[in-house]
Order: C-alpha cells, then sequence, then structure tokens
C-alpha cells in the first residue's frame, strides 16, 4: 500500500520479495518512477529503508518500510514545442490528451524533439517532477503507433494520487482492437508473465524467465470475417501488454509490425481470404489498437471522472470494410 504527502511515498514491502534489488522493485511497483530515476534518488540519499541510506544494489528481506522523498523537479533541458494537442480535459492540478498515433510520448535516446511532452512544456507552465527531466508530468505511457487517451499530472500532489491508482489496480484504462481471427469465447482473462523477450532484447514477450505478472481483460464486441474486434481493460501495465498477449494468443493485432500483425499473419490465411487481408493491411500503416475510455479518482477532488475518446479515421475505414 502506498501512503502520500505532496512529495513523499511511504511503501511496506511484501514478505515474498526477500533477495530482489530495491531500485528493480521500485521500477516493478507503477508509482509512476523510472529505474533510472529511482537509482539516482538513492545515490542522493532521497530513499530509506527502515530509516536507513541503502545502496541500489540493497537486497530487499521483505517486510521493510520505504520512504521515497521526491526532490523538486530540475529544470529542463528540453525545448517546448508548439505542437497541436487534443486536450480533453483540463483544470490546475491535471490533463488528459487524446494522442494521436506516430507521436512518441516522452523523449529518449536519438529522439528528443516532436513529442508529446515537448507539446506539454509548450502549453503547460508547470508538470510533475516525479518521473524525472526527460519525463515531466508523464504518468504512465502509450505506445508511439498508439492512439488514444492519457492523463498527465501537472503537480507532484496529483501525480502520486495517479500513481496510486495504477499501483492498486483501479484507474480504468480501455482499449479497442482489431485482431487477426477469432477468440475461442466472447469473454475472459489473459494471464501471462511478461518480460524481455530472450533473442530480442527489444521486444517484449510472454516469458517465465524474470516474467511479470501481467493480467488483460478482454470481451469480443464485433466478429467478421477474419477479424475480432475486441474491448480490452488493463489490470497490470506492462510494456506492450495487450500487443504481447494477444500475439502470445496468436491473434496479433492488425498491422502490428512488431508482434506479428502484418505480413508474417498472412502466411496463415487462406487463399480466398488473402486479398481480404492485404486489402485491410493497406488501409492502416500501424497496429490498430486505441486507448478508448479513460478513469480515475481525481486526486484532489476525488470524484470519478471518466473520458471516451472516439475511434480514429484509419480503425474506422478498416471496420468498415470488415462490416461492408
Amino acid at each position: 500500500m502506498v501512503k502520500n504527502s505532496q512529495r513523499t511515498l511511504r511503501i511496506s514491502i511484501p514478505q515474498d520479495v526477500r533477495g530482489k534489488r530495491i531500485d528493480l522493485f521500485l521500477s516493478q511497483e507503477n508509482i509512476g518512477l523510472s529505474r533510472s530515476f529511482i537509482h539516482k534518488l538513492i545515490l542522493d540519499k532521497h530513499i530509506l529503508v527502515n530509516n536507513k541510506l541503502v545502496k541500489p544494489s540493497h537486497k530487499l528481506n521483505g517486510g521493510e518500510q520505504i520512504l521515497i522523498e521526491v526532490p523538486p523537479l530540475e529544470k529542463p533541458s528540453l525545448e517546448p514545442e508548439n505542437i497541436p494537442l487534443d486536450i480533453v480535459y483540463e483544470d490546475s492540478d491535471l490533463l488528459v490528451v487524446n494522442k494521436k498515433a506516430g507521436m512518441v510520448v516522452h523523449p529518449a535516446v536519438g529522439n528528443y524533439s516532436h513529442t508529446l511532452v515537448n507539446a506539454l512544456l509548450f502549453h503547460c507552465k508547470d508538470l510533475s517532477g516525479i518521473n524525472g527531466v526527460l519525463r515531466p508530468g508523464i504518468v504512465h505511457r502509450l505506445d508511439k503507433d498508439t492512439s488514444g487517451l492519457l492523463v498527465v499530472a501537472k503537480n507532484d500532489f496529483a501525480h502520486l494520487g495517479l500513481a496510486e491508482q495504477i499501483q492498486n489496480r483501479t484507474l480504468l484504462r480501455e482499449y479497442n482492437a482489431i485482431i487477426w481471427g477469432h477468440m475461442p469465447v466472447n469473454e475472459g482473462t489473459i494471464e501471462a508473465p511478461i518480460g524481455r523477450a530472450l533473442k530480442d532484447r527489444k521486444k517484449m514477450a510472454v516469458t517465465r524467465v524474470k516474467g511479470r505478472e501481467s493480467m488483460t481483460q478482454y470481451k469480443v464486441l464485433e466478429r467478421y470475417a477474419i477479424c475480432d474486434l475486441l474491448s480490452l481493460r488493463l489490470k497490470t501495465g506492462r510494456t506492450h501488454q495487450i500487443r504481447v498477449h494477444l500475439s502470445y494468443l496468436n491473434h496479433p493485432v492488425l498491422g502490428d509490425p512488431e508482434y506479428g500483425g502484418r505480413q508474417k499473419w498472412l502466411k496463415g490465411i487462406y487463399d480466398q481470404e488473402r486479398p481480404l487481408a492485404q486489402k485491410l493491411l493497406s488501409l492502416i500503416d500501424r497496429q490498430a489498437l486505441h486507448a478508448r475510455k479513460l478513469g480515475f479518482i481525481h486526486p484532489r477532488t476525488k470524484e470519478y471522472q471518466e473520458f471516451d475518446s472516439p475511434l480514429p479515421e484509419d480503425i474506422e475505414t478498416v471496420l468498415r470494410l470488415l462490416r461492408s
């Protein structure tokens, strides 16, 4: 359980994490802190375990109390950019953005401009500093080519309140996806651990080797000749989770270039269905995945807020062909 004040996180360590490094454990706790930022906080003496300083390599015994003091945000070296944003909601604590496909959420190596963060720095005077200089305000992420809703924190109070909801699995994140093939039942839960792929460290995979608990709920909304339209809810928030889980079931997201949603899938299409499959792929140049709905308790007002984003035109175009 996480208890927070404006700049403090208190975390009780479960008994079953004995032997795990503190920096690794905290980065996996969905508290809105990257592992590199946690590492820096430990070295700068902002993290205590049972009121004692530790090293990033410190091994947990289970049952400890961790205190994290988050310092003020350093002045970012990133440049604000006047990039149009589709802002669904905004107040003094947070904003909800409808991200277009193709936009990277935050800067990383080799990509320090034209990101959502660059646009936010132009739009907002203040952003939460909890996740470091390169990720101001970012509480959760969407893949570059996934469209839809995400919430951005303008201050640390809002960031900590939203991060706690993500950790407690109470923040609603619902997606729509078009998949190849047909799910065997109309609704269910995919439970399979996700970690780095052993053969390609840039990709994720279902794996028992250092895989982390991952859970995705799904419901079939419509069935077509060679595809299904799904509604999916994240219960955990692993990197590429929906795409990896659906690929693992041999029903990859249509158009997904990394997890079998483009040319590889055509190998399994019967000859009479191949023209339709090729036509579908010609209509969309990314994975047909959209963050449709977002719901959370506002950290300050304590009122539940829910937002909905209609499907973008490229996905609607695919659906029109499938329905015809």
